[in-house]
């Protein structure tokens, strides 16, 4: 799934995330488009705070693609 946050400032990029993450199921690969440079700090604290993880973060040509993973379901 991806997430276009292009042309939107903090803290639109990370709220328009955290509604797709919602709809995610568990284990679920995002992709977030960002212009907003504070996206790079924002995006992989919100992934803390849910219990995700960032796998990547590029920069080209001004726009940031922050690769993004739910939560696993948890086993037991």
């Amino acid at each position: 799934m991806i997430v276009d946050a292009r042309g939107h400032r903090c803290p639109t990029p990370s709220l328009k995330l955290q509604k797709a993450l919602r709809e995610a199921g568990p284990g679920a690969r995002l992709t977030l488009l960002a212009t907003d440079p504070m996206a790079r700090i924002d995006v992989p604290h919100l992934m803390a705070g849910v219990g995700g993880r960032v796998v990547s973060i590029v920069e080209a040509d001004g726009v940031l693609t922050i690769a993004v993973e739910t939560p696993a379901v948890p086993t037991g």
